[in-house]
C-alpha cells in the first residue's frame, strides 16, 4: 500500500497512525496538495489527501473509508468492541474540530486578508471549541483505539496552529490524552517538526 499526503495534515495522520497500529506496511509518499498539485494530479487526479493507492492499485480517497478498507486488509478494528454508537459520536467530534481548525488556516492562509469574513471566521472557531468541549468531557478510557487517535490527532494540529483558538486550560482530558499518544511508537513515528499547511 501507498499511502500520499503530507503528514502535517490531520487526515493523512490519522491514517498512517492506524495502519501502524494495524500492523500494515505502506510506504509513505509526502506529496503536497498545495505545493505539488501537479505530482499529486499524476496519482489522483482529485488532489485529495490522504490518497492510498491499494497492493491492486486501486485509489481511495478519504481517511474514513481507507481506514475501512485497512481494517478489513487487516482482519482487525481499531473500533472498540462495545459502544459502537459512542465511539462513532467520539469520532465524529474529533472530525469535526479537525475539520474547522482546517477551515480556519485555509481562510487566514490563502483567503487575502481584505477578504476575510470575521462572522464566518468566529462561527467556525465556536464550532471547534464546541466539538472539543464534548470530546474533553466524553474521550475517556484507556485504551488508543480509534476514537483516541483521532481525537489525540486533532488535538495536535490544532494546538500546532491555531492554539489561541483552543486554550488547553479549557481542555484538560484532550491535554493528557495527546501527551500520552505521543509518546507512543506510532505516533512518535509520523510527528511532524513544524506544520506548514498553506506555505
Amino acid at each position: 500500500m501507498r499511502l500520499i499526503g503530507m503528514l502535517d495534515s490531520p487526515y493523512v495522520r490519522r491514517v498512517a497512525i492506524s495502519l501502524k497500529l494495524l500492523d500494515l506496511p505502506f510506504e509513505l509518499s509526502q506529496v503536497s496538495v498545495l505545493r505539488q498539485f501537479d505530482d499529486f494530479a499524476i496519482i489522483n487526479p482529485v488532489v485529495k489527501a490522504p490518497t492510498l493507492v491499494t497492493d491492486d492499485g486501486i485509489t481511495l480517497m478519504d481517511s474514513g473509508l481507507i481506514l475501512d478498507h485497512a481494517e478489513r486488509v487487516a482482519g482487525r478494528s481499531l473500533m472498540p468492541a462495545a459502544g459502537h454508537a459512542r465511539a462513532l459520536r467520539l469520532v465524529g467530534l474529533a472530525m469535526a474540530a479537525c475539520e474547522k481548525s482546517v477551515q480556519i488556516i485555509y481562510e487566514r492562509n490563502l483567503r487575502p486578508a481584505e477578504k476575510q469574513h470575521q462572522p464566518w471566521l468566529d462561527r467556525v472557531g465556536g464550532q471547534m471549541r464546541a466539538a472539543y468541549g464534548m470530546l474533553d468531557a466524553e474521550i475517556g478510557g484507556d485504551a488508543l483505539l480509534q476514537p483516541q487517535i483521532t481525537a489525540a490527532v486533532a488535538w495536535r494540529f490544532t494546538q500546532s496552529v491555531i492554539p489561541e483558538l483552543a486554550l488547553a486550560a479549557d481542555y484538560p482530558a484532550l491535554v493528557v490524552l495527546s501527551k500520552r499518544a505521543e509518546q507512543t511508537q506510532a505516533f512518535r513515528e509520523t510527528d511532524f517538526a513544524e506544520v506548514r499547511l498553506a506555505k
